[in-house]
């Protein structure tokens, strides 16, 4: 897909499953279940869908994924399966390597956005995109550095502190432009701080949705997860964002549908729904 003058590209990482009731909040298990089938653990598979942005000079990274760093463990209990993809080696089929990523732009740093953001190399951690600058809003990274006890189990600081401390990390404050045709939108409802990237040519327009509509069983207003920190704020924000999506005819991609990765919306009695799914 090509919006003014950068080529977009789907980078699948690989699938995880988290607890289903825990995805959608206060809906009912009746309703969610239909679209998202559980396993024997209540689980809902997942995607960890990046995004790679290349144009302008720039090859750029939304998100990294859940990462390989994982413990015998935590793979269990996060389902994670990379049997199929993996961050390096979708960015291989898309012929980049490591290497030439110029810039990561992070929309926050919980586990399942940030973990391949670094890699053990020789038994070392090491940056997986040495040559990167990785971005995330200065106040989403404060309240990274003290979590509560609420949403501390999301960050795992090997996924990002050793960014900062080799200077790899830039700050971003509020909603501004960070590359010509590339901005982000500020959401306050999921975690403090979630930069949601939009690209743009004046004409086309494609909004990176990350957990504020993780998947399309997420777009009626209501199905909010209770992971989210402020609930009736991702509420609002659904409220000010879909509409504006649906009039103006965006592209939403979504990071954790297993299924779909784009789609545009489209509004009847009954609130938004799917009009057209998108390929990449």
């Amino acid at each position: 897909m090509k919006i003014g003058n950068y080529e977009l590209t789907s980078i699948e990482t690989g699938r995880f499953s988290l607890d289903g009731g825990a995805m959608f909040g206060v809906v009912p298990w009746v309703f969610w279940s239909k679209t998202n089938p559980p396993d024997e653990r209540q689980r809902i598979v997942l995607a960890a869908r990046c995004l790679l942005i290349r144009g302008e000079g720039k090859t750029i990274l939304v998100d990294t994924g859940n990462g390989d760093k994982w413990n015998d463990k935590l793979k269990d209990i996060y389902h994670l399966d990379n049997s199929k993809f993996t961050l390096e080696s979708s960015l291989a089929n898309a012929g980049v390597k490591p290497e030439e990523v110029t810039d990561v732009i992070l929309t926050h740093l919980h586990f399942d956005h940030c973990g391949g953001s670094t890699k053990i190399i020789n038994k070392k951690l090491e940056p997986t995109f040495p040559n990167a600058t990785h971005y995330v809003q200065k106040a989403h990274w404060e309240s990274s550095q003290n979590p509560t006890d609420r949403d501390r189990a999301s960050f795992m600081k090997d996924d990002f502190q050793i960014l900062h401390e080799r200077g790899m990390l830039k700050f971003t404050e509020g909603e501004q432009d960070i590359f010509p045709g590339i901005s982000v939108v500020v959401c306050n409802g999921h975690t403090m701080a979630q930069q949601l990237p939009k690209i743009s040519d004046g004409k086309n327009t494609l909004l990176f949705l990350c957990d504020l509509v993780p998947t399309t069983s997420h777009i009626p207003f209501p199905y909010i997860m209770g992971y989210d920190l402020r609930p009736l704020v991702t509420l609002e924000e659904k409220k000010r964002i879909l509409p504006q999506a649906e009039k103006e005819g965006w592209m939403l991609f979504f990071e954790h549908d297993p299924e779909t990765i784009a789609a545009k919306l489209q509004k009847s009695e009954k609130g938004y729904s799917i009009k057209e799914k998108l390929q990449f």
